[in-house]
């Protein structure tokens, strides 16, 4: 229990000191600059959440329905708090694709949510430098390692992220369908399932920035069957959700579009 306890406590402080970063760039940053900052702050957050959240999980032993709530819980408070940001390379290509971004501001934006990677991982390591809890003295002891993340063949692992990623595209691009009270938690809940339904065989990641962060570390793989599994997988899990229900079925129906211009899907996030 105390543990959990403390792994809540530092959930909490990355995401006050997230919410700080954004206030600060929102009072102070003059223009464009706020959607980088904006960026940078919010990948910040999820990124050192999930390194705990994964710590937690495959240290403590948390029951499965604790497991599965802490999931829940912070991808609602993600998605509250987030204002907008995708947190994820693939959102800013496809604001690319559609005409709403330059090739430069995407780039930025990619480095932004990259820096911000990295900056998680030290946070990380820093908080657990100071052993607060068992699970972090553990940890340390091991010198922050961690191992395989793949529970199946790279190419099973690569469906499974390549799924994923279609699951949560689809459900971004429908979700104004549903009231607008109950979306984040309509998007928690499927996050939750996918996590629950994937993670044994490639941690359910479906992000290419995030995988960075917190499975490119471990050992097990290369670095380019990580980039196999975790970029290319959503990456092409996020086109083919677009080209599905922005193509192919409105041709199949005679309503087929010319480019990509419909307006682009929420940027809500994710695990």
């Amino acid at each position: 229990m105390t543990d959990l306890v403390v792994s809540l406590g530092v959930l909490g402080a990355a995401v006050l000191l997230s919410e700080v970063i954004r206030w600060t760039a929102a009072r102070f940053s003059p223009g464009a600059y706020w959607i980088y900052l904006l960026e940078a702050a919010s990948t910040f957050q999820l990124c050192c959440c999930t390194h705990e959240l994964k710590l937690l999980g495959e240290t403590a032993r948390l029951d499965l329905l604790v497991s599965l709530t802490l999931t829940y819980t912070m991808t609602v408070v993600h998605i509250t708090t987030f204002r907008g940001a995708a947190c994820n390379p693939s959102g800013a290509l496809e604001t690319v694709c559609r005409g709403n971004s330059s090739v430069r501001a995407a780039l930025v934006l990619i480095a932004c949510q990259f820096g911000a990677a990295v900056a998680a991982q030290y946070f990380a390591a820093s908080v657990w430098t100071l052993g607060l809890s068992d699970v972090h003295i553990r940890h340390q002891r091991f010198g922050f390692r961690c191992f395989d993340p793949l529970g199946g063949t790279v190419l099973e692992a690569a469906a499974v992220e390549l799924a994923c990623a279609f699951t949560v595209q689809a459900a971004a691009m429908h979700i104004h369908k549903v009231d607008e009270k109950l979306r984040a938690h309509v998007f928690a809940a499927v996050i939750t399932t996918l996590v629950y339904a994937g993670a044994s065989i490639s941690g359910a990641v479906f992000n290419p920035v995030l995988a960075f962060s917190i499975q490119f570390p471990c050992s097990g793989h290369t670095y380019l069957e990580y980039c196999f599994v975790y970029w290319l997988g959503p990456i092409l899990g996020v086109a083919s959700c677009i080209l599905l229900f922005e193509k192919v079925i409105p041709f199949l129906s005679g309503k087929s579009t010319i480019g990509l211009d419909v307006p682009a899907a929420p940027k809500q996030k994710t695990q």
